[in-house]
Order: structure tokens, then C-alpha cells, then sequence
């Protein structure tokens, strides 16, 4: 059954699913929707047109769904919507899209944001995305299933930040990270490929062997980018990791592909 204490202040129009528990002093507003099992431990905020996902939990003093910090927003009826199974620890705070956006700002499931991170608006996040304590993400910005972003770091407006890829702490991040990749620094770098990550997921040896071998040939000071990007892309053509690397440096962005501090080649 759903619980909520007595403190809790509820407009009559949201709607809340069985099971849901509503903590002390938490305040829901009139276009809220929260699916079953979710938990709003205690003075949660959760505005504007958002809905969460069964069976998240909410810690205390989060704000979600209330208006972006978007100096052109004027009220349009732009949406904030949390998938399933999503950890949101205290002091979150995640914005709607606007109509200058995809009117949309969205999370998948089973992610954990970590104390005082922040989403803005019209962000895409996959699923089982990490950000820790204090990361923030600027306007726009895409990240990719499973995705780490280390404690401290920026995310400037509309980069991309790949799958499986890890974004050292304290790094200011004005450029597309690919998938599998590491970078870190002020302004970020990239470091080469995300290893640990890649072993603790279980990606075989020869998988990672490729991934090295092509980010290799990728970043090499050999011909120009777009030459390197067809010969990889052919000679892996049937390796769809290295496939993911190619695409996303192929897809259209308004930011750049973060490059290496130096263009070695070695991999990692």
C-alpha cells in the first residue's frame, strides 16, 4: 500500500501508484506522476511535468522537474522523465527540456546519480549511467549506457559522451568522448580506452585487443582522420564494438571528437 507522512503536501491532480512510500516534508505538484514502489525518502521537490520510473528512490532535498536554468524558457510545458530502478541521492537536481531543446529531458534505467549532481535541460541519459558527487551536465548533453562520469566534472552543452567510456574527476569536458574511451583533465583528454571498465564487464580479450588496436590506428599520425576512419572501418567492418566508435565519430555533433594529448597511437 502506499504510503505518506502526515508532513507531505500532495496536489490532488498528481497521480501516485501503489506501493509508493512519501516521506516527511516532500512537496508533489499537480502534473507529477510516480509509478509503483518509488521512494521519496524526505523533503523531495518534484515539479512541472516529470514523472519517475517504478521502484526509484529519491533522497532527501532533491529538486526535480522544476524550470530549467534557461534564460530564453517561458514556461512552455516541457517534460523531465526518470526511468526505472534509478538511485537519486541528495541534493540532485534534474531540469525539463524547452521548447529550444527536444522539449524533454530524459533518464533510463538502473542509474545512480551521487550527491549534488545536476542534469539540465533536454539531457539524454541512458541507462546504467554513473555520475558522482557534484558532476554536471550542461544543456543538451548525450550520455551513453554505461557511462562513468568522475566527481567534480563538467560536461559543456551538446557533447556526446560515449558508451562504456569514463570521464576522469575534476574534468572540464568541452568535446565528444567515444564510446569506450577515457578522458580526463583541464580541458579533457582523451587517455585511450576505458580497460578496467571494459574487463570488469566482462568484454573478452580479443575484444579488447581489437578496441586497442583500432583506437590505435584511429589516433595515429598517420594520413588525415577521415582517411584513418575508412581504413579502420574496413578492416573491422564485422567488429561491432569498433563499429560503435566509428558511428559515433560519423554522427552528426556540434562538438568536436576529443583527441589525445598526444597523437602516439599506443592504445591506452
Amino acid at each position: 500500500m502506499t504510503r505518506i507522512h502526515a508532513t507531505a503536501i500532495i496536489d490532488a491532480k498528481a497521480e501516485i501508484s501503489g506501493s509508493t512510500v512519501i516521506g516527511p516534508y516532500c512537496v508533489i505538484g499537480p502534473n507529477v506522476t510516480i509509478d509503483d514502489g518509488v521512494v521519496l525518502k524526505s523533503h523531495v521537490v518534484v515539479d512541472g511535468h516529470t514523472k519517475i520510473g517504478a521502484k526509484s528512490t529519491v533522497h532527501p532535498f532533491v529538486s526535480l522537474g522544476l524550470q530549467p536554468q534557461h534564460a530564453r524558457y517561458q514556461g512552455e510545458p516541457s517534460t523531465l522523465l526518470i526511468g526505472k530502478n534509478n538511485t537519486i541521492r541528495e541534493h540532485v537536481t534534474m531540469h525539463p527540456g524547452t521548447k529550444h531543446g527536444r522539449m524533454e529531458t530524459s533518464i533510463g534505467d538502473n542509474c545512480l546519480f551521487m550527491v549534488g549532481s545536476h542534469v539540465a535541460h533536454d539531457c539524454i541519459v541512458a541507462n546504467d549511467v554513473i555520475l558522482t558527487n557534484s558532476v554536471a551536465l550542461g544543456g543538451h548533453v548525450v550520455v551513453d549506457e554505461f557511462a562513468i562520469i568522475g566527481g567534480l566534472s563538467g560536461i559543456h552543452q551538446y557533447v556526446r559522451v560515449g558508451k562504456h567510456s569514463m570521464i576522469g574527476g575534476c574534468s572540464a569536458v568541452e568535446s565528444d568522448v567515444i564510446p569506450y574511451g577515457s578522458v580526463k583533465g583541464n580541458r579533457a583528454k582523451l587517455a585511450g580506452l576505458n580497460v578496467i571498465g571494459l574487463r570488469r564487464r566482462g568484454f573478452s580479450r580479443d575484444d579488447i585487443r581489437s578496441l586497442r588496436t583500432a583506437y590505435g590506428l584511429l589516433f595515429s599520425q598517420g594520413g588525415n582522420m577521415s582517411e584513418r576512419i575508412s581504413e579502420v572501418a574496413d578492416v573491422f567492418s564485422d567488429h561491432p564494438g569498433v563499429m560503435d566508435i566509428i558511428d559515433f565519430i560519423r554522427s552528426d555533433s556540434s562538438r568536436s571528437i576529443c583527441q589525445p594529448l598526444s597523437l602516439n597511437g599506443n592504445g591506452a
